[in-house]
């Protein structure tokens, strides 16, 4: 018994001794990377060539986790307690969630290039092989009889550009906010499903077989050619659409916690790194890096796009006013 109590003592003498080290000195050898689900395929590249490149600088090996899902949802799972380490997602609201639950420093924008976003992408067409329906632009989306697969703009990104994409053409061609609102409903008249991401949007345009047109991220198009073949669809750009930035950011209450901030930050830093960006071209993302996008120039057609804060307001208002509770999206979605 007296040899039990003396064990004991130890071990509680142990615990309080590490719970009175510094929180990074015993930094975790592993980090979560939540992200949107159409990014899935980039950090699987993405990974290993950090882990590597870190450890080549005398770093002890790193594990990253990935965790990937309708970028709303997954910012609603980490809210709720999954541990990320590092967000990586496709709209700028996503974290700004972050941001007023505390978890992410406000001037995480500030911390990285372009405004933390690594790289960027633009809302495409997919359409069957030899477009039957003859699509080139917006308006022949809101054609009665043509069946238009866009994933949910209420809980992922892929969505929401695409609704706002949709938005800021009929902005710049009708020139007012109701007839604005008058074409996207039209539009969302002829969804016949709303999938919680990207990558079920695409699941059900080329698996399910449902719709005539994919709306969906360049980067996803480009993917479908390569992965299933060029002989089944094809990529229409339409005339103006939208700029689509993916943000990045450390999570700072997780990484405080775990003493992880060093090899997360060192993740994130490397997505601009030349073998970085060169991943990321790779994955049909337009990298930031001149010289990369200048070697991939075949692949990124010039494209005419608006942004989300010259053109509409920047995204407090846009979630404000079309994505709240009861704003136009609601409004849109009860009325069609």
């Amino acid at each position: 018994m007296k040899t039990l109590k003396i064990r004991t003592t130890l071990g509680s003498s142990l615990a309080g001794l590490l719970l009175a080290v510094a929180p990074g000195a015993f930094a975790q050898n592993s980090i979560l990377n939540v992200s949107y689900d159409v990014a899935r395929e980039l950090y699987k590249d993405i990974n290993p060539a950090f882990s590597a490149s870190w450890q080549a600088k005398g770093n002890p090996p790193v594990t990253i986790n990935q965790s990937h899902g309708g970028s709303s949802k997954q910012v609603g799972a980490v809210i709720a307690g999954l541990e990320a380490d590092v967000v990586t997602m496709n709209q700028v609201p996503d974290i700004q969630m972050l941001v007023k639950s505390g978890l992410v420093n406000a001037d995480w924008q500030k911390r990285l290039p372009n405004d933390a976003a690594p790289y960027t992408t633009t809302t495409v067409f997919v359409v069957r092989k030899g477009n039957p329906k003859g699509i080139k632009d917006w308006p022949d989306l809101i054609k009665p009889g043509t069946q238009v697969i866009i994933p949910n703009p209420k809980v992922t990104g892929n969505g929401r550009y695409s609704y706002l994409a949709a938005w800021g053409y009929a902005i710049k061609n009708y020139k007012s906010d109701e007839k604005a609102k008058e074409f996207v409903k039209a539009l969302f008249t002829n969804v016949p499903v709303l999938d919680g991401g990207g990558r079920g949007a695409t699941t059900t345009f080329t698996q399910r077989g449902m719709g005539d047109v994919l709306v969906t991220f360049e980067n996803e198009a480009m993917l479908l050619d390569k992965e299933i073949g060029g002989d089944q669809f094809d990529i229409v750009y339409p005339s103006l659409s939208i700029d689509a930035p993916a943000p990045v950011s450390v999570v700072d209450k997780v990484v405080d916690k775990r003493g992880t901030r060093k090899v997360a930050t060192a993740y994130l830093e490397y997505l601009w790194s030349p073998e970085g960006q060169e991943i990321v071209a790779k994955h049909y993302l337009r990298p930031r890096n001149a010289a990369v996008l200048k070697k991939y120039a075949k692949v990124f057609p010039a494209v005419n796009t608006f942004s989300v804060e010259k053109l509409l307001g920047g995204w407090d208002k846009v979630m404000k006013e079309q994505f709240a509770d009861g704003g136009i999206y609601d409004q849109i979605m009860v009325k069609r």
